[in-house]
């Protein structure tokens, strides 16, 4: 028997990296899933997206646990695509138990960049990361309420979400400006659906082996600003980037009953990081 037996857990971001992780883990643990990603690019993020090729892998790796899943391309900028998608999640499963708003984005810019540029990747790091969660929020608090089992929210935040990260640009600035966000955004929700028995949460990972971190704008980014980079991202266990599964391990712990009295926890998952800034 898993921990999550019996459970619907809601995850976006869900065909890659986190998302990805956090869906097997959850699954493998006994949940079936709701899982939407936006499957195409945002022009002010200069790395690739998750494409539905990449969904259906996950699709698949869910279904080999032995659990069901309803992926489906959804993007969290719009609240009637999430609602829709997530409706449709229970109604085919008839509950919902756990929330993991996991999509995110975090656009760079290592040339001199205009300021319409900035101004595009500020307005698109909200749009998907602030605005973005409180729309999955919105469609799922109904469903958690309407179960009356309680229930887990889990927001992915950031180490830049609990210090001084991200330079004067405005994708990193917006960056670590949503991911503060979300830490206000959950404690009230803590506070307010604590009667109903929801605990909500958030995880602040540190650098983790995906597509956000690893890719050439990122990587030049780093190398060019060491104001904001290099010695100073660096974690003082010894480890340079975390896995995805390692975040999953955490997710699965706030998602079970094992948690069943932590809420308005800002959890990170840094190997150090935040403690030797």
């Amino acid at each position: 028997m898993g921990s999550l037996d019996g459970k619907v857990a809601f995850i976006t971001g869900v065909a890659r990296g986190q998302g990805r992780s956090h869906a097997v883990r959850l699954a493998t643990e006994g949940a079936d899933i709701i899982g939407i990603d936006i499957c195409a690019d945002i022009p002010a993020n200069p790395y690739p997206l998750a494409s539905r090729e990449e969904l259906d892998e996950t699709i698949a790796l869910v279904e080999a646990t032995g659990r069901r899943i309803l992926g489906s391309v959804a993007d969290v900028r719009d609240f009637s695509q999430v609602k829709t998608a997530l409706d449709a999640g229970v109604e085919e499963f008839g509950r919902l138990d756990i929330v993991c708003a996991n999509a995110g984005i975090a656009p760079t810019s290592f040339d001199e960049v205009t300021l319409e540029t900035e101004l595009e990747q500020w307005n698109a790091v909200i749009d998907v990361n602030l605005s973005g969660t409180f729309h999955v929020t919105r469609a799922a608090i109904p469903h958690l309420v309407a179960g009356g089992r309680g229930g887990a929210i889990i927001l992915t935040s950031s180490t830049a979400g609990l210090v001084g990260l991200g330079g004067l640009e405005g994708g990193g600035l917006g960056y670590a400006s949503a991911k503060s966000g979300l830490v206000g955004m959950m404690r009230v929700l803590a506070n307010v659906l604590a009667p109903q028995s929801i605990r909500v949460n958030t995880v602040h990972p540190t650098a983790v082996n995906t597509m956000m971190a690893v890719n050439p704008s990122m990587m030049e980014w780093v190398q060019n600003h060491p104001e904001s980079g290099g010695p100073h991202l660096m974690n003082p266990m010894p480890v340079a980037l975390l896995e995805p599964e390692d975040i999953s391990g955490a997710v699965a712990f706030l998602a079970s009953d094992e948690a069943k009295y932590i809420t308005g926890v800002a959890l990170p998952v840094d190997a150090g990081f935040c403690n030797k800034l």
